[in-house]
């Protein structure tokens, strides 16, 4: 494997650490503060056995941190950056939304203009 070959590697396995619903959500409830994976089972509604492995997942990939406290696991976000990519990642979506949105009005528009949405 060359190294930009490990580099299109790291960078996607990064991204598909972000890949799923749950991890995102555990990202936004982490964003503001350290949270125990019992406070975070009761609060986000995700399973402990699934949230155990979403947070692993995370913590592989770099992107939270975990410590002990007797018998309770914390979480934390370990690079803040983490929220850029996800804001990059929204506007990206936002702007995508707009584009689509326009295409549709138009859509309904021409539509107005031939008479075509009048029901069959």
């Amino acid at each position: 494997m060359t190294g930009e070959e490990l580099v299109f590697k790291i960078k996607a396995d990064l991204l598909k650490s972000l890949g799923h619903p749950s991890r995102l959500a555990i990202l936004e409830y982490l964003k503001t503060r350290e949270a125990s994976v019992g406070e975070m089972v009761a609060k986000l509604g995700i399973e402990q056995s699934g949230l155990s492995k979403h947070l692993s997942i995370l913590r592989q990939a770099g992107i939270l941190s975990s410590r002990n406290e007797k018998t309770a696991v914390f979480y934390s976000v370990r690079d803040r950056d983490i929220f850029v990519v996800l804001r990059t990642i929204s506007e990206i979506l936002m702007k995508k939304f707009r584009e689509s949105e326009k295409v549709l009005q138009g859509m309904s528009g021409s539509d107005a203009k031939s008479g075509s949405d009048a029901a069959p």
